[in-house]
């Protein structure tokens, strides 16, 4: 066994009906651009009922067709949002928990201590989050996963993972290890992915391979480390 080999996106998702929700973060081959993505996928008629929105360079999810909306409260939140120099992302409204803590000093860790898992029983669905931290031209990043310690969800085990940025590498991490019921949750460190140079690449080798039953939105950012400037590919399956 390889400890070192890296996956092609599509390699790490293709065949499996339900990864849930996945955040993806790295560098480009070239090593001139950061890369965070995030999906989401959904088995339920609440859950499918979403899409993604970008405003003022914050990615959101809100629902396709309001007037069907059951529950908002796990499924509506700021998926991305920016800080000092630090890009935000998350699959829920810790989003905005990390984003004060910055804000107030608090480090993402810390800022997360405040929170668990998702009160979705029998799931309980992980919260899996990532920071990137852009400075002089380059950047280092964290990944963090909080889940149930027992199928009771008696207590909240929480881990986080440290990298520095390294050319073609990227992490992904995501809330289930397939479909189920429950649905077993994310085991183990984040994966080893490729980060190839072109962003089209890389949103369309991800969005192809997942579900086609039940993926739902897929969002991607490079930014040059350079120049800070932005290249965004933004996939929804319901199309307003």
């Amino acid at each position: 066994m390889d400890i070192y080999a890296i996956k092609q996106i599509d390699e790490a998702v293709k065949g499996n009906p339900y990864v849930g929700r996945g955040i993806v973060i790295g560098k480009t081959e070239d090593g001139n651009k950061a890369c965070v993505a995030y999906f989401i996928m959904g088995r339920s008629n609440n859950s499918r009922n979403r899409v993604f929105t970008e405003k003022n360079g914050e990615v959101f999810t809100e629902p396709f067709d309001a007037s069907k909306v059951e529950d908002p409260s796990l499924i509506i939140y700021a998926a991305i949002r920016s800080i000092n120099n630090n890009v935000i992302v998350t699959n829920g409204n810790q989003t905005d928990t990390i984003y004060e803590g910055i804000k107030n000093g608090v480090t993402f860790t810390d800022s997360l201590k405040s929170r668990e898992f998702e009160p979705d029983e029998p799931n309980f669905t992980p919260r899996i989050s990532g920071i990137v931290y852009l400075k002089n031209r380059d950047f280092s990043y964290e990944m963090s996963i909080l889940k149930s310690a027992d199928a009771k969800g008696t207590s909240c085990n929480r881990f986080t993972f440290s990298y520095n940025s390294l050319p073609g590498l990227g992490h992904f991490i995501h809330t289930y290890v397939t479909d189920g019921n429950p649905i077993p949750t994310f085991q183990g460190e984040p994966e080893r992915v490729a980060i190839p140079n072109d962003i089209e690449l890389f949103a369309d080798k991800l969005w192809n391979a997942l579900d086609d039953n039940n993926k739902i939105s897929l969002y991607v950012r490079y930014i040059d480390l350079a120049t800070g400037q932005t290249e965004n590919k933004l996939i929804n399956k319901n199309e307003r």
